[in-house]
């Protein structure tokens, strides 16, 4: 029997009607959710994020603010207004697109980010909260792809999740939210050698390396979840993930479509964590 399909549209418009709730709540007591999103540059994919999550912002009834700077923009004026937005108290979360001008250094300007502002959960200390089990911001892609597999109904103690991909946005954080979901985590990459040996032997599987076909059928032990994080294109310019998914939805028991799966949560999880933010004010 072919896989359950991961609807992560689904899911995504549930999670935002609840967002909305939450953000209309708040705005009633005086304190609207605002979202301040930079973009520094050009880049025609990078318009295109912005675009949608501006948009988003108002379907669920949040302030937003969506500041575009010419790619010539020095690194000391992209921090000053940083910190200018971090003392305005109407923003509650602050999100600089990437990837920055390589003049500017987008370590420094993440830190440059107030903690209680980094919605997008990439700061040093954000990292340190999730890897020490504290309260804080979840990269938003890795917490959609843990709302994604909490809705197939799986309880992940005990399992064994294989992880393939160790970028810090995605790969650790990833294995760090499923070991506090109680899973026994497995880290794969591009060093590992017989990936397949690892997957074959897990019972949720999350790619993210960004590579088409990383995963094919021959690579999963039936009845797995499978969790298809990469964005690419096939030699046809259609979208496509790390999985061989017409191969891989014959053997797996849930598994998440490209597009369509883990996508459409990466923004929701953006709003989750800004409705967030405002609620602790």
């Amino acid at each position: 029997m072919p896989a359950q399909l991961i609807d992560g549209i689904a899911l995504s418009q549930k999670l935002r009607s609840e967002i909305a709730t939450r953000a209309a709540a708040l705005t009633a007591k005086g304190t609207q959710p605002g979202l301040a999103v930079i973009l520094v540059g050009e880049d025609p994919a990078s318009q295109v994020y912005v675009r949608n999550k501006v948009k988003a912002c108002g379907d669920v009834g949040f302030h937003s603010v969506l500041e575009k700077y010419e790619a010539d923009l020095s690194e000391a004026d992209l921090l000053a207004r940083i910190a200018s937005l971090n003392a305005d108290p109407a923003i509650h979360g602050i999100l600089v697109q990437m990837p920055l001008p390589k003049h500017i250094n987008p370590h420094k300007v993440i830190e440059a980010i107030a903690t209680t502002k980094d919605v997008d959960g990439y700061s040093v200390l954000s990292a340190g909260e999730l890897m020490t089990g504290l309260p804080g911001f979840r990269p938003c892609t890795p917490y959609g792809c843990m709302k994604l597999i909490e809705s197939t109904g799986v309880d992940l103690r005990g399992k064994h999740a294989v992880v393939i991909g160790r970028s810090n946005t995605v790969g650790k954080p990833m294995a760090l939210l499923l070991l506090q979901a109680n899973a026994t985590v497995t880290i794969c990459h591009s060093a590992t050698p017989d990936l397949g040996h690892h997957t074959r032997n897990a019972d949720v599987i999350v790619a993210a390396v960004g590579r088409r076909n990383t995963l094919t059928a021959d690579m999963v032990r039936p009845g797995a979840i499978v969790i298809d994080v990469g964005m690419n294109r096939d030699d046809n310019g259609k979208l496509c993930g790390d999985v061989d998914f017409a191969g891989v939805q014959e053997i797996a028991s849930h598994i998440t479509p490209v597009p369509g799966g883990v996508g459409p949560m990466t923004i929701t999880m953006l709003l989750m964590n800004t409705v967030e933010a405002a609620e602790r004010v």
